[in-house]
């Protein structure tokens, strides 16, 4: 068992108070929240949370293990380092920092400190992922040269400090940290190019769009889309590989996988077949029987192993589930998306 406090009541805050007290009794203990918001620390009291008057009477107090950071994203840096220099173990809300310097010197203080120092990406338990992963690893598709990630809205809104530059504003920050780390974590390659555009379509500080690609040393290349300005939505995943084709349309898991059949070899016909877009041989339809459809993995996953995974990496037992250096490469790239964000050229690399 460890006792965990949960430094800003917010949104996330919120989320992670919830399931520490309903779902992780056997792993954790919440010692209580940190804010400064006076109508927040009260509704904290209302719902039997202890609160703490201030974040150094937090850091003070010896029965908490570790500290979670669900606090604007430019407060991270500061914050993380108070925390693993009180003794305490360290979680991050994502992203970790604005930047990979930053997170250099996180790295280096957990070192010296010997105390841990984590990520809260929890998307890489997500149940769509897992199963694009899957199939990126057993390859019914063959090997898979192009995958394509999008998350789409069209609220048009940037929720209070996310909508801010100085905090660390905008859907690279936001969204775009979650798909890139899932593409590092299932990719095992370097990233040797990125190039990405950024958009300010309703805002004047920060991202509301953006679209970046990536490309490893082994070939792959890694589309990711976010937009909160999308009226018609495309699928979640979008997956190529050389010998079929993987949709996931939705959070719900709903999609389709078709390849090449085993059983029959397409004879392509000489005649040239007139379709509505005009007569062609290349783009003429396929016939039915040349092709299987295959049913997609069926997975079971939960966010909530991040913690459990976490509480037995500090019981000595596996690994840490969201190491360091995984978050360092996750930031470097993010890194790139914003230099050719504002030069327009593609940046070479080896993340």
């Amino acid at each position: 068992m460890y006792n965990i406090c949960v430094v800003g009541y917010g949104g996330m805050g919120g989320w992670h108070v919830h399931y520490v007290r309903n779902c992780l009794q056997d792993v954790l203990t919440l010692s209580g929240i940190v804010d400064i918001r006076p109508e927040r620390m009260e509704e904290a009291r209302k719902n039997g949370i202890h609160v703490y008057e201030t974040f150094e009477t937090m850091l003070q107090d010896p029965s908490v293990d570790i500290v979670l950071l669900a606090i604007p994203n430019d407060l991270h840096r500061p914050y993380a380092e108070r925390v693993m220099r009180a003794g305490k173990h360290v979680i991050c809300e994502k992203p970790a920092t604005l930047n990979a310097r930053e997170f250099r010197e996180l790295m280096d203080i957990s070192k010296e400190t010997g105390k841990m120092l984590t990520v809260h990406q929890n998307r890489r338990w997500d149940r769509d992922f897992l199963m694009i992963k899957d199939i990126y690893d057993k390859k019914p598709l063959g090997s898979i040269y192009m995958l394509e990630s999008r998350v789409q809205g069209s609220r048009q809104v940037l929720n209070g400090w996310r909508g801010a530059r100085v905090n660390g504003g905008g859907m690279v920050y936001d969204w775009g940290v979650h798909l890139i780390d899932q593409y590092l974590y299932m990719i095992d390659s370097p990233v040797t190019e990125v190039y990405a555009q950024l958009f300010g379509i309703y805002t004047q500080e920060v991202d509301d769009n953006f679209k970046a690609m990536l490309r490893f040393a082994n070939g792959v290349s890694a589309l990711i889309e976010v937009s909160m300005n999308c009226f018609i939505l495309h699928p979640r995943w979008h997956v190529s590989g050389e010998v079929g084709t993987c949709v996931i349309n939705d959070w719900d898991c709903n999609g389709k996988m078709v390849r090449l059949s085993d059983k029959e070899e397409l004879k392509w016909d000489e005649k040239i077949v007139y379709t509505a877009a005009g007569p062609t041989r290349s783009m003429a339809p396929r016939p039915v029987e040349t092709m299987e459809e295959l049913p997609l993995p069926q997975i079971q996953s939960s966010n909530l192993d991040f913690y459990r995974e976490t509480c037995a990496y500090l019981d000595g037992k596996g690994e840490l589930p969201v190491k360091p250096e995984s978050v360092l490469r996750v930031l470097e790239v993010m890194d790139a998306i914003f230099e050719c964000g504002q030069t327009g050229q593609s940046i070479k690399c080896n993340i």
